[in-house]
């Protein structure tokens, strides 16, 4: 596959210039594929966390390592997580090497075509995004963010634009396209007046500024806490409980600890649940050990139980989830508790084609009287997050 195209466009569109943008997302020819490894160099570019994952993943299927490229490459090298790799800066990699390297890039907080081109101008012939080699590996492996659209359909075009026209903002609307443009051409599309913002993911100046004192935070796909941490640090100890959902067992420990170091008086108010959550309660596979991206799916170790979340029976006031593609059948088990506590939600929707439309048509057509926001977090048609604001909450907004 070859990635070129960078599109920058100096306006966020209001719904009728949205629509025509789809027409020319829809209307373009373009057939991108997935990308095997190939070639007996293998490098990656980047060693932060995505950079980790990806070396966790290759060595999942015995690929080799040839080494790990990344700009502070000194800081790396002293990396734990980077022991038994070669660290380099680009510019210590000889030519005759980066002609015959697949460079998979496992950088997301910037754009990927721009950094692509540049160092193609170095002399490296074949750069990919990482997720474009996992989704390679889908039949064997869980990991999804590098899914690639199907052409749409009539029907898929007239859905698409309904969501388009129900977001409550132009931001929004560019980045639904930003994102229908990647996931369908691999095609960058970036607005000036729309910029990915790395940093606020879940904590946008919306729900920032309508936070009270009393949230109930219903954290799913909790992981080892993070989100949870950042909700006590902005809330500063003003909030009434947080509940923390995760069904890995390694993630769940790691979460334990991070919560026994706390104060009592905050920990009182945290109930940690090991479980996963779906439509409707039952048992399926669930993939164990992949960190941030463990998972029910069909590959899975084990089975586990699953509840909805309305069999939970919790009272948020705030509820996210980062479920890796399972956020709408989560939703769909959670209706009761949304009519009857008429929470902020904030769900991601970039791990499968749900995203496109049906999970933010559902929302729209589900559930009543809510404003809906959608922001863009990273880079590669990644980061993507739905947020749900009550109208009688959207009236306090201070932006």
């Amino acid at each position: 596959m070859i990635y070129t195209k960078h599109r920058q466009f100096n306006f966020a569109p209001d719904n009728s210039e949205a629509r025509q943008l789809l027409s020319v997302i829809s209307e373009t020819k373009a057939s991108p594929v997935s990308r095997s490894v190939d070639r007996p160099l293998l490098a990656l570019y980047g060693c932060g966390n995505l950079g980790r994952m990806a070396r966790n993943y290759l060595a999942h299927f015995g690929f080799k390592l040839s080494f790990a490229l990344d700009l502070k490459a000194e800081q790396y090298q002293q990396d734990p997580a980077w022991q038994g790799v070669s660290v380099l800066h680009p510019d210590e990699v000889a030519p005759e090497q980066r002609n015959s390297c697949l460079l998979a890039i496992c950088v997301v907080t910037s754009p990927c075509i721009p950094l692509i081109k540049n160092l193609q101008t170095q002399g490296w012939s074949d750069c990919v995004p990482f997720y474009d080699i996992a989704e390679a590996y889908r039949d064997q492996h869980p990991l999804s963010n590098g899914w690639i659209a199907a052409p749409f359909t009539a029907v898929e075009i007239q859905n698409i634009s309904t969501v388009l026209s129900g977001w409550s903002d132009n931001l929004s609307r560019a980045h639904h396209l930003q994102f229908l443009s990647w996931r369908r051409l691999r095609e960058e599309w970036s607005f000036t007046d729309a910029p990915v913002t790395a940093d606020d993911r879940f904590f946008i100046p919306e729900i920032l500024s309508i936070l009270n004192d009393h949230e109930t935070f219903a954290d799913f796909g909790a992981h080892t806490g993070s989100v949870a941490e950042r909700f006590l640090k902005i809330k500063k100890g003003n909030f009434s409980r947080i509940w923390a959902i995760e069904p890995d067992q390694a993630n769940m420990e790691n979460l334990r600890k991070k919560i026994s170091r706390m104060t009592p008086e905050t920990r009182k108010r945290i109930q940690l649940k090991q479980t996963s959550v779906g439509s409707h309660p039952g048992a399926s596979t669930f993939y164990y050990g992949l960190g941030y991206a463990s998972q029910l799916s069909r590959l899975g170790q084990h089975k586990i139980k699953v509840n909805t979340i309305d069999e939970l029976k919790l009272d948020p006031s705030y509820i996210k989830l980062h479920l890796e593609g399972a956020e709408l059948d989560a939703l769909k088990g959670a209706q009761k508790t949304i009519l009857r506590h008429r929470p902020i939600i904030t769900a991601t929707t970039y791990h499968n084609d749900l995203g496109l439309w049906e999970l933010p048509l559902w929302l729209m057509q589900k559930i009543p009287d809510y404003h809906f926001l959608l922001r863009l977090h990273s880079w590669c048609g990644t980061g993507s997050v739905i947020y749900c604001i009550p109208n009688e909450r959207w009236q306090n907004l201070k932006i």
